[in-house]
């Protein structure tokens, strides 16, 4: 995914940069930086969906389910196979 960069000014704990600047070659550090924030922001964002749609599931809406997930999809399987084959 190729991207125009821009320069950002913020600031970091001392010793978070120390740690940086000793860990990762000059070259490479700000991709090191903006690969962690991409991968935090995405944590962040999954975080927020989670918690938005928490309680949306009804089991009233899906009886299939019931008796939960696996035997609802080993009959879906089943139901698969036995099509195929055409065995009704």
């Amino acid at each position: 995914m190729a991207s125009t960069t821009r320069q950002a000014n913020f600031t970091l704990p001392g010793d978070l940069l120390d740690e940086l600047k000793r860990t990762v070659p000059k070259g490479e550090q700000s991709k090191v930086v903006g690969d962690a924030l991409r991968h935090e922001l995405k944590r962040i964002r999954f975080k927020k969906a989670v918690q938005t749609s928490f309680g949306s599931w009804k089991a009233e809406a899906h009886p299939e389910l019931a008796k939960g997930a696996r035997p609802f999809v080993r009959s879906l399987r089943k139901s698969s196979r036995l099509a195929r084959t055409g065995i009704r």
